[in-house]
């Protein structure tokens, strides 16, 4: 993958403060300060199709050509933006995955298995990096996300500031941004990707959402020091899925079939198979799933993950399956919770992986 992706924001953003050289081919304006949001959800194909309902964002300077990660999901893309690493390094393999050497499943998001975040995840985060470079770094988000697994994982060494609310979140993020010197606050808003998996993002309850936010960033651009420039961008985008697209594999028992755990996401399917079935197992959902799906062993997806490192290499599917088009693969036995959601992602299309960087000097 040679476009640019949520893992070089950091980055570009450190050498705009003028920290020393990293990863950074993001053109970014030269600041005192940077605060970037992350509007879980925000797609960029989304915002461009109700531009009339975001007018503030949508009158950003944008920089396109910016990827997710895949999966397109946002504990995979959380630690590539805070780590500034690829999936195949930092390890974090989707929202759902096995242990290795075990069967248990870790849902990336709850993190209830007795898994040590930082043990998982244990390189540097890029906001650490930076506070040695001397520049100020803030964390800035709900404060139920204060200690867990997502959060130790990709934005941990520096300050976290708990909130409960939007108006807590502008004072926070702002009294971070006016600190002395040079300065970069992390914020996160999730209302709109909550909105879409209950209601879709062909809903009237989607777009209020989208027009409510578009107010509230622009409130809290205008409450920022005018040496701040504002970054807003997103986790992945989102499609909805429609009762005549949803495929169960519980319905057809032989896709089952030397397969040890499923995991991953409707969008995005993790296969860990008996040793040595892999391919049998590929052969099979490929015949049965045909062109609604891309079937890939896991080794022969570094243009998904980037290289492998062989340290997390057992967290990854051996057979990956990502749906396309308006499709999804569901599991009524082990993830029943997903049949209730309207809108989805993690899988390979222009929607889901296609994310705004949008400037606000």
């Amino acid at each position: 993958m040679s476009r640019p992706g949520i893992w070089n924001i950091f980055g570009s953003v450190g050498l705009a403060l003028g920290a020393e050289a990293l990863d950074a081919p993001l053109e970014l304006p030269a600041a005192r300060g940077y605060v970037v949001v992350v509007v879980d959800g925000l797609g960029e194909l989304l915002l461009r199709e109700h531009a009339q309902l975001a007018p503030w964002l949508s009158a950003r300077q944008s920089i396109d050509g910016v990827t997710s990660t895949i999966p397109s999901t946002t504990s995979v893309s959380l630690t590539s933006l805070g780590t500034g690493l690829r999936p195949g390094m930092h390890g974090m393999p989707g929202y759902t995955c096995r242990v290795p050497g075990t069967t248990t499943v870790l849902n990336t998001l709850s993190w209830k298995a007795d898994v040590d975040p930082e043990t998982w995840q244990p390189h540097r985060t890029v906001l650490a990096r930076l506070a040695d470079d001397g520049i100020a770094a803030t964390v800035v988000n709900d404060r139920r996300f204060a200690d867990s697994g997502l959060t130790r994982c990709s934005q941990r060494g520096v300050p976290f500031v708990g909130v409960d609310s939007v108006w807590e979140r502008l004072d926070a993020v702002v009294e971070a941004s006016e600190r002395p010197g040079r300065t970069v606050v992390y914020a996160y808003e999730s209302r709109l990707d909550h909105t879409g998996h209950s209601n879709g993002v062909d809903s009237d309850e989607w777009r209020e959402m989208l027009q409510t936010i578009d107010r509230e960033l622009e409130q809290l651009r205008s409450a920022l020091p005018q040496d701040v420039v504002m970054l807003v961008t997103a986790d992945h985008g989102m499609v909805d899925i429609g009762a005549d697209d949803r495929f169960d594999v519980d319905d057809h028992p032989e896709l089952r079939d030397d397969v040890t755990v499923l995991a991953g996401e409707a969008r995005f399917r993790h296969l860990y198979t008996r040793t040595g079935a892999e391919l049998d197992v590929a052969q099979r959902w490929k015949e049965r799933l045909g062109d609604r799906v891309l079937v890939t062993l896991r080794e022969d997806a570094q243009d998904w993950f980037g290289p492998l490192d062989p340290a997390v290499r057992a967290r990854f599917g051996d057979v990956l399956v990502a749906s396309l088009d308006d499709f999804a693969v569901f599991s009524s036995r082990d993830f029943s919770v997903e049949l209730s959601l309207r809108g989805f992602h993690g899988s390979v299309s222009d929607a889901e992986m296609r994310i705004p960087v949008l400037l606000a000097p």
